[in-house]
């Protein structure tokens, strides 16, 4: 059983840089207080982020670090598990993530989340999702069991029996499964490789003696056709050298085409500038007879004579312009001849290359086959040897067949015990067998918060419900009220199966705002009486608005915010 003690926290959301401290085992039933915002509701966050790493609500983590102070953001909660004493830490700026067990800090692994797995898998044997369907219920971003997929459902129920070790046992079963499947591979791969080495190895010896020498002699004549070959490349390769040293000297002549064209575009854009700016100010004078900006008469005499001068001043630009343009086109040939010729240089050289490349591949064949020459002509003298080689092949070959036999009767081994832990397998069974306690249990709930209706669940967890009126309903037929009364049988339910295998059993559950959404006084009264009388050996806390009911707990907190940070008062 986990038993939770206390959880402090520090500089974490809106609090300040003194830790706010709640001890969960004080009273059995304690009421939370205080207004929205005052943060009341911190505790579900620091509790999982201490725990999971992630707050509860939608809250990014920078965003936990208290915006004013921006550091010493820590969180630390203390527990019991088994008569073992656990303090567990966890802060942003600095990080910090120790584990301490009986007052030894635990030595931190290399991995932050290999440490993480050991509290949920060693420790808390609890995962995020199956925490807060037992410990927590709030109402604004938890996820109540019957609107999780499927599979969640299935997850969390594995957590609670205690039975997720039969998917763990399952995920190691594939991989032994998978590279025993490999080894099998690799070995048909190498019986594949050594029946052909005996196959090669017996033509081999029947060659020794029939084309021994005949294979000597169609070698040696090989590689006089190879040198011929590579001599007409090497004749080749120099006159394309020569080639590339022609069109490299040719090609100095066109260098500056590229920047003179682009001093020459630069010179264009800015002769068509003055340009368009003397036919500008032409026209306003062409335009204008009173000036726009004064109101006062243009002389005609002066008009005519900037137009004039205008005129003459275009008439220069223009012929500029014109001459610059053939000079454009001179420069653009230039440039096309510029690309050419180093499209053709690149042309010759990669022909350079491929012919060196070629050669290199062709020297390498000739010493390959200078090896096989000297290894012809040395196991022509060594036969009893290459016999020999030969038999060993074979012996391999029978130790590979045995293997074979070996791996074939272990993945057969593997594949039954995979049959057994598959999900229709044990773990359907031990389900199957809980299922009519978890109906029992849901119902049971279901009366004592006044809503008698049948509600069962299949070995799959899809809901089948009755009512006195219908036949056939679901969970999302029904009203919000009655959507809160199931999720609270639930989570009530989780918690009597979770004390039944102690494993996941805790004594810490927390309601933020069951009262203020959707339930009704009557089921609050009836919320409450299950609290008081069937819930045993449980530390209850409520998060609520409601201040009235604070005589029906045995314990409150109030928080309130003080100059911007949030407090128990």
């Amino acid at each position: 059983m986990i038993e939770f003690k206390t959880i402090r926290w520090k500089n974490f959301l809106s609090t300040g840089n003194q830790f706010t401290e709640v001890k969960f085992q004080k009273s059995s039933t304690t009421l939370i207080l205080g207004k929205n915002g005052s943060g009341k509701s911190t505790i579900l966050d620091a509790l999982t982020f201490v725990l999971f790493n992630k707050p509860f609500r939608k809250i990014n983590k920078p965003q936990l670090v208290n915006s004013t102070n921006e550091k010493d953001c820590l969180v630390e909660i203390e527990f019991t598990t088994n008569k073992i004493n656990w303090i567990v830490k966890r802060g942003i700026k600095p990080n910090v993530f120790e584990i301490y067990r009986d007052g030894k800090k635990l030595e931190q692994s290399a991995e932050i989340r290999d440490d993480q797995k050991f509290l949920e898998n060693k420790v808390l044997k609890l995962n995020y999702k199956s925490f807060t369907q037992i410990v927590i219920l709030g109402s604004s971003t938890f996820v109540p069991f019957m609107q999780l997929p499927l599979a969640s459902r299935r997850e969390i129920i594995e957590d609670l029996l205690d039975i997720k070790i039969f998917s763990m046992m399952n995920t190691i079963l594939k991989d032994k499964i998978k590279n025993v499947q490999e080894e099998t591979k690799q070995l048909n791969f190498k019986k594949n490789i050594v029946e052909e080495k005996i196959s090669m190895q017996e033509n081999f010896i029947h060659d020794l003696d029939v084309k021994g020498q005949s294979e000597i002699t169609r070698k040696k004549n090989k590689i006089v056709e190879i040198k011929e070959k590579i001599k007409a490349s090497e004749e080749k390769c120099l006159t394309l050298t020569q080639e590339s040293d022609r069109i490299d000297s040719e090609l100095q002549q066109y260098s500056n085409a590229t920047n003179k064209s682009k001093k020459l575009y630069d010179f264009r854009g800015k002769i068509q500038n003055k340009l368009d700016r003397l036919i500008k100010d032409k026209n306003f004078f062409v335009e204008n007879e009173i000036c726009p900006t004064c109101s006062q008469d243009i002389k005609q005499d002066l008009r005519e004579s900037k137009i004039n001068q205008y005129d003459n001043d275009l008439i220069d630009v223009e012929c500029g312009l014109k001459e610059l343009e053939k000079q454009l086109e001179k420069t653009q040939e230039e440039e096309s001849k510029l690309l050419e010729l180093s499209k053709k240089l690149s042309e010759v050289n990669k022909s350079i290359r491929d012919i060196n490349n070629k050669n290199k591949y062709d020297l390498q064949i000739i010493e390959d086959i200078k090896n096989e020459i000297f290894e012809i002509e040395h196991n022509l003298d060594n036969k009893v040897e290459e016999t020999e080689k030969l038999n060993n092949f074979k012996i391999e070959l029978e130790s590979v067949f045995n293997n074979l036999e070996g791996k074939k009767g272990k993945v057969q081994n593997y594949n039954f015990v995979y049959s057994l832990l598959k999900d229709n397998g044990v773990k359907s069974k031990i389900i199957k067998n809980y299922l009519p306690i978890i109906n029992q249990q849901v119902n049971k709930f279901l009366h004592q918060l006044d809503f008698y209706i049948n509600f069962t669940f299949d070995e799959e967890f899809h809901e089948s419900v009755k009512t006195p009126i219908h036949e056939k309903f679901s969970y999302d037929s029904f009203s919000e009220g009655e959507k809160q009364r199931i999720d609270l049988a639930l989570v009530f339910t989780w918690r009597e199966i979770a004390k039944m295998k102690n494993s996941v059993n805790t004594n810490l559950l927390i309601l933020d705002e069951v009262f203020d959404s959707s339930l009704d006084s009557n089921g609050t009264d009836d919320f409450l009486k299950i609290v008081r009388y069937v819930i045993k050996d449980a530390n209850i806390f409520l998060i609520s608005h409601k201040s009235e009911m604070h005589d029906k707990f045995e314990s409150f907190i109030q928080f309130e915010k003080v100059r911007g940070f949030s407090k128990i008062s």
